[in-house]
C-alpha cells in the first residue's frame, strides 16, 4: 500500500489485517472521513466481517474530511496496490464519476455502500432508505407525545443527500397526525454546536416546544444542550444510533434514534465483495430495514465494534 497521502489509512489497515491468513483476498474500503462516528461504525463492521471471512481489509480515508480530490488520489493509491475488490462510499456521489471510471478501468470489482453512486459499473449496493428511517423515527416521537403538540425539525445541510431524505421523512410523519403542528424547521448543519445555537433561537421564538426531530445524533445532543441551558423540556429524537448518543438514550434525555446501521453496511459490503470473489451468488441490492433504537434495545449498540456481530446477507434476506 502507498504511504504518501494514505499514511493515516495505513495505520488502521495494519490493525485490521494483522490476523488475516497469508494469501487472503484483500478488500479496500473507502469512507468519507476519519472523525465521523457513522464511518467509524462502517469501518468497524468491515473489520469484523473481514476477520470472520478470513480476508484482509484495508481502509482508505481522506485525511481532510469529505475531500473529493483526496479520495480520488486514494483511489489511485488503491489501484496501484491491486486489491481484489473495493467497497466504496463516495465523498460526494455527484462528483465520484472519475473515481468510479478508474476503478472500472482497472477491472476491480466494485461494491457501493451508503450513498448510492450516480453511475458506473457496480456489482452490488448496500444502503438504507433515509426517508423511511426518518418517517419511522418521527412517528416514534409523535406517538410518545400522545399525537398532539408542537414540534421543530433540525435539518442537515441543504445539499446533503441523506439530509434531504430525512427532511422528507420527518415531514411525511408530521402530515400523518392532525394533532401535530410543525412550528419551524432549520438547519443545524449535522453538528452539535450549530444545532444547540439553532435550538436556543427556537426556544426564544416559541414558549412551548413539545418535540424536537433532529436529523442526526450530534444535532439531537446539541438540542439537549440547549434545553438544559434554558431549563426547558421537550422530547428529542435523533438519527444514526451512534455510540455517542447511547448515554443520553439510557438517561432518556434523547428519547430514541433511528438506526442508520452503517456498521451493518460495512459488514454486508465486505461480505458481498467476498462472496462475489468466491463465485457465490450475491444480491444486486440490499436495503436495510429501518429500526428505531431506545432504552429498551440499545445494548448491542453500546459496545466496541469488534465485540459486535455482523449480520449476514442470508440473514438479511430472510427477514
Amino acid at each position: 500500500m502507498s504511504r504518501g497521502s494514505a499514511g493515516l489509512a495505513v495505520a488502521i489497515a495494519i490493525l485490521v489485517c494483522a490476523a488475516s491468513p497469508a494469501g487472503a483476498e484483500t478488500i479496500a474500503v473507502f469512507t468519507k472521513s476519519m472523525g465521523s462516528p457513522i464511518f467509524a461504525a462502517l469501518r468497524g463492521g468491515a473489520g469484523v466481517a473481514g476477520r470472520t471471512l478470513g480476508v484482509q481489509v484495508v481502509h482508505y480515508v481522506p485525511s481532510t474530511p469529505d475531500s473529493v480530490p483526496e479520495q480520488l488520489k486514494l483511489v489511485d493509491d488503491a489501484i496501484k496496490d491491486k486489491p481484489d475488490a473495493i467497497v466504496f462510499v463516495p465523498v460526494d456521489f455527484t462528483k465520484a464519476a472519475a473515481a468510479v471510471e478508474k476503478i472500472n478501468a482497472a477491472n476491480i470489482p466494485l461494491i457501493n455502500v451508503n450513498e448510492r453512486l450516480a453511475g458506473g459499473s457496480i456489482l452490488g449496493y448496500v444502503g438504507i432508505d433515509d426517508t423511511a428511517l426518518a418517517r419511522d423515527t418521527g412517528r416514534y416521537l409523535i406517538k410518545a407525545m400522545g399525537e398532539s403538540g408542537g414540534v421543530v425539525i433540525l435539518d442537515g445541510p441543504d445539499s446533503n443527500l441523506t439530509a434531504k431524505g430525512r427532511a422528507r421523512g420527518f415531514s411525511d410523519a408530521i402530515k400523518e397526525f392532525p394533532g401535530i403542528k410543525l412550528l419551524a424547521g432549520k438547519s443545524g448543519n449535522y453538528a452539535r454546536a450549530p444545532a444547540a445555537a439553532v435550538t436556543k433561537e427556537l426556544l426564544r421564538s416559541f414558549a412551548q416546544i413539545d418535540g424536537i426531530l433532529a436529523a442526526n445524533d450530534p444535532m439531537a445532543i446539541g438540542a439537549v444542550d440547549a434545553l438544559k441551558a434554558w431549563s426547558r423540556q421537550a422530547r428529542v429524537v435523533g438519527i444514526n444510533a451512534s455510540r455517542e448518543v447511547m448515554d443520553l438514550l439510557k438517561s432518556g434525555e434523547v428519547l430514541a434514534s433511528g438506526d442508520y446501521d452503517s456498521f451493518a453496511q460495512g459488514c454486508l459490503g465486505v461480505e458481498m465483495a467476498v462472496q462475489n470473489l468466491r463465485k457465490a451468488a450475491t444480491p444486486k441490492e440490499v436495503m436495510l430495514k429501518p429500526v428505531v433504537i431506545d432504552k429498551t434495545n440499545y445494548a448491542p449498540f453500546d459496545q466496541p465494534y469488534e465485540k459486535r456481530q455482523c449480520p449476514t446477507l442470508a440473514g438479511v434476506a430472510a427477514q
